[in-house]
Order: structure tokens, then sequence, then C-alpha cells
């Protein structure tokens, strides 16, 4: 394969850009990384002066997100092809894969990494290209149209521990709880710390799972081992590897009817 071939990354956690960068370099090195993006708009405006060959988009970045991004990048005069990078791996996933190139979950393994770049290798030596840039474009539109992308549902959250990000799978949160622009992660081994509106928290968890129980509380329903009442009707709750007791308000106090 030439080494002419390019590609930018958008990704607005700069670790996990990094990270993956590094994995390109050792999966694909006859490319080369023109740049590095911190969310889409950026990701548009690097990709007209650059022209790379690919752009590996997160789906979820401020600003402009990866699939409008991807719309309007399938517009220009040179249109990339197109990997979507993501933490969701609900049904949506397939509609990620009709409208680019193809998809990669968080965290990126390598040997789903190798796949992927074969399938470019293979797409970058074929003239013309399979899929007409327009006809991407459109497939990305009825994606945005249909909202499949906020659908989907989170499967890790991000939280930074100084020179490092830690991926922790939402099936192992037990609760989390808001403080101004912050959000505690709880899990059985610790707590730790992201910086996301819980407004925008609620959007991507599963509501059948996650039970908000208090203004700035969400509980993890597969983990609760208690509910329990005082004297005065006040409930609390315990959970599996946990000590500690969350107090639900009686507004969401009918969610436990039936424990």
């Amino acid at each position: 394969m030439s080494a002419s071939h390019s590609y930018i990354i958008a990704e607005d956690e700069p670790l996990l850009a990094r990270a993956l960068a590094q994995q390109l370099i050792e999966h694909w090195p006859s490319a080369r990384c023109a740049a590095i993006a911190a969310n889409g708009a950026e990701a548009l405006k690097l990709a007209g002066e650059l022209r790379p060959d690919v752009a590996f988009l997160d789906v979820r970045m401020p600003q402009l997100d990866g699939l409008e991004a991807a719309r309007q990048l399938c517009l220009t005069e040179h249109p990339p092809l197109i990997v979507f990078v993501t933490a969701y791996d609900a049904y949506a996933l397939d509609a990620f894969e009709t409208a680019a190139i193809d998809y990669l979950l968080k965290p990126v393994e390598s040997a789903r990494l190798a796949k992927c770049i074969e399938r470019l290798s293979s797409q970058l030596g074929r003239e013309p290209k399979d899929v007409s840039a327009v006809e991407m474009a459109s497939r990305i539109a009825a994606l945005l149209g249909d909202g499949a992308s906020r659908k989907e549902k989170l499967r890790f959250v991000r939280a930074g521990a100084g020179s490092t990000v830690k991926l922790i799978p939402v099936s192992e949160v037990l609760w989390f709880e808001a403080e101004d622009k912050y959000i505690t992660v709880a899990t059985c081994q610790g707590d730790n710390v992201i910086r996301m509106p819980l407004r925008e928290l609620l959007e991507q968890l599963d509501e059948t799972i996650f039970w908000q129980v208090h203004r700035g509380t969400v509980v993890n329903s597969q983990h609760i081992s208690l509910a329990k009442r005082d004297e005065l009707g006040h409930l609390t709750l315990t959970f599996k590897g946990r000590k500690d007791e969350i107090a639900v308000s009686r507004q969401f106090a009918h969610l436990f009817k039936q424990m």
C-alpha cells in the first residue's frame, strides 16, 4: 500500500486519541496520521486543509458529533473514508456500518483494528469507490434522522486518573452521584470521578436498569442487594460489594414497592 495514504482522528478525550494514534502507527505503518481533532468541527476544518484518505470519528463529541461531521465530510470535494469509533454496542452498530466503511468499539482491540485496516486498504485500492459519497451522506443523514445514535446505550464511562484514562464498564457501576459539573462513579473497587452533566449521562443510560432515586443520584438496579425502610418511612439502598447506604427520595420511592 502507498505511504501517501493519510488519516485524521477526531476524539474529544486526548489520551484516547493518542492511544488510537499509537495503535494505528503499530498496525498501519504505511499510512500516516495527518492530525488529531478534538471535536467534529475541528475535524471538518482539518479535513478540508489536509485532505486525508480516512477519518476515524468518535461518535459523541462536543460542538459537532461524529455522525454530523461524517455527513458533512461526505459532501466535501475530497471525502475521506469514514470509520466510526464508539463506546456503544446496541442495535445501531449495524446502522453505523451501513453509513461508514467500518466502526470500532472502545476500547479498540488490536485484532479488530487490524481487520478494519484490511477493509480500508482494500477500499482505498479500488477506483471508483463502491458507494458514492452522496449515497454515504444520505445513509448518515438517515441515521441522524431516526435518532439511532441517541438510542445507543453507554458501555463504558471514561474517568481520568493522572496521565491515564480509566474505562469503567457501565455494567459494573453501582451508582452515579452528581455534584456540580462532576459525577462520582461508584463500583465495588471504589469511586472515580467524571466530568459530565447528569442530564447528558441519563440520556445514554438504559432506563430499564438505571433508576434515578434522587435529584443527583442514579443507581444500577441490578446491583441492589437490599431496600430498607426506617420507622419514618425513609428508604435506603445497599449494594453488592459496598457498605454505603444510598437514600431514596419520596419522589422515587414508588420504584421499590415490589422490593
